[in-house]
């Protein structure tokens, strides 16, 4: 019988082997994990972080993990819930370009969480991550972006299979363990877009990467206990794909497995607002260097790129920072004020700032025909009117941070900086980035993990 796309992913993850990965790959997942480590200490001191990490606290679970900037320990799943939560408390977490409805986050940290307590060495650690990348990015993007127009967040449900592979890898399940991981990490999948309309509420999405990395976490153990899933789970008739799907390219779950590596494709955020407003901003920082205007020169801004752009971003009121993260024209708005690469910059009172709010009302969305046809994903064309009639146009196809245009070590550790400084001091962040740099050396990841906690 011809293996299934869920036993094949299985196979390959179980298979895989730290010496078979290309230096290029490694180089790239030891960026991410940088990049989330620091995403995960910035997100830490969150309010709504703050409510998870003191809900993981009062379940009383000790353990043997890490919850960043917390002395206690907890069990692995509930490290993986917080973690999580951090790691996308403010919109800076790594995705994947082009996208698909991925973050690497949760795979790093429930990694890391299961990494700590079996006291794993840094190849097994490496070696995970890239194992659960290969599997969730090629899900995500068979399950194309139709998951998000139906109303349901990607990352929430791809990252839990991410979750589950990384753990089942470190806990060296067998193939028919981790297909059964696979099964049971479909049915911990969920969560709904309509966090972008509500009045209230918005605050959901910041959990959605903290769900996916618990459920991926459970999926794993309890596989490893014998507890069984769907051998389908991806490609069954009411598999994930085609339940979740309008269009399934199912031939892509299985796309040069082993052979090309989508770890590659990781893009790492320059500023804390959703991916799709980087191009948009980028273009119109370019503009302004270029011509000089100021925000009271303007009388429009029309941003274009893919029907996405317009249909889940149009937000011109609001009501809370999420949602203005969220927003692009209030994004686009706010980068001609302030550095949006300072993550202070999206503040909760700039929703109430009034030349923001002005500028928010100039901004128009479209969709652009070129760069739908040409599968621009996430480029964008920014036209700005002056009140002289002068006319200016910028378009941005590779934003800074994407694979094409990746982020220089320098400009990886400024963001850093930037994310950790009232956290860290220069000496222990120098400490952190060097540990992962020589994690191939490292024996035990909890000289890692140590570093991530808070002051004694």
């Amino acid at each position: 019988m011809t293996p299934k796309a869920t036993q094949l992913l299985a196979r390959y993850a179980t298979g895989l082997r730290y010496q078979e990965i290309p230096s290029e790959v490694i180089a790239r997942v030891k960026d991410c994990i940088i990049d989330t480590l620091a995403v995960t200490l910035y997100g830490s001191t969150k309010p709504w972080s703050r409510s998870v990490v003191n809900y993981v606290a009062s379940m009383g679970c000790k353990g043997t993990c890490t919850v960043f900037g917390e002395r206690w320990k907890t069990q692995a799943p509930q490290a993986a819930l917080a973690n999580g939560a951090m790691v996308h408390a403010f919109e800076l977490d790594n995705v994947r370009q082009p996208g698909a409805g991925v973050h690497a986050g949760a795979t790093v940290l429930s990694a890391l969480a299961v990494a700590e307590e079996l006291k794993a060495d840094g190849k097994s650690f490496l070696t995970a991550i890239v194992a659960a990348c290969e599997v969730m990015f090629r899900i995500g993007v068979a399950t194309g972006n139709s998951v998000e127009k139906r109303g349901f967040h990607a990352p929430a449900l791809n990252g839990t299979f991410g979750s589950a592979v990384a753990v089942s890898r470190l806990l060296k399940l067998s193939e028919r363990q981790t297909v059964h991981a696979l099964g049971i990490a479909g049915s911990y999948s969920g969560g709904l877009m309509e966090f972008s309309r509500c009045r209230e509420g918005a605050m959901i999405k910041r959990l959605h990467l903290g769900k996916a990395a618990e459920g991926g976490v459970t999926a794993a153990l309890l596989a490893q206990k014998g507890f069984a899933g769907p051998e389908s789970v991806l490609e069954g008739k009411f598999g994930f794909c085609r339940a979740f799907s309008d269009s399934p390219d199912l031939a892509y779950l299985t796309h040069r497995l082993g052979r090309e590596y989508e770890s590659l494709n990781i893009c790492i955020k320059r500023y804390a607002c959703h991916i799709n407003a980087h191009a948009p901003i980028e273009a119109l920082q370019k503009l302004t260097e270029q011509y000089h205007f100021t925000p009271q020169d303007i009388k429009e801004i029309v941003v274009s790129g893919i029907e996405k752009l317009v249909t889940h971003h149009g937000i011109y009121q609001p009501r809370d920072l999420m949602m203005a993260q969220y927003s692009i024209p209030f994004c686009v708005a706010l980068s001609l004020y302030f550095d949006p690469r300072e993550p202070e910059s999206f503040d909760e009172k700039r929703i109430r700032d009034k030349k923001i709010l002005t500028t928010t009302r100039l901004v128009k969305l479209k969709v652009d025909a070129e760069i739908e046809k040409k599968g621009w994903d996430r480029a964008a064309r920014v036209t700005v009117r002056l009140k002289n009639g002068k006319r200016h146009n910028a378009l941005v196809i590779h934003f800074k941070g994407t694979p094409q245009n990746p982020l220089s070590p320098s400009e990886l550790e400024d963001k850093a900086r930037r994310l950790t400084q009232p956290l860290l001091s220069h000496k222990k962040l120098g400490e952190l980035m060097d540990t992962v740099h020589r994690l191939e050396k490292v024996a035990d990841l909890s000289v890692l993990s140590r570093l991530l906690r808070g002051p004694a």
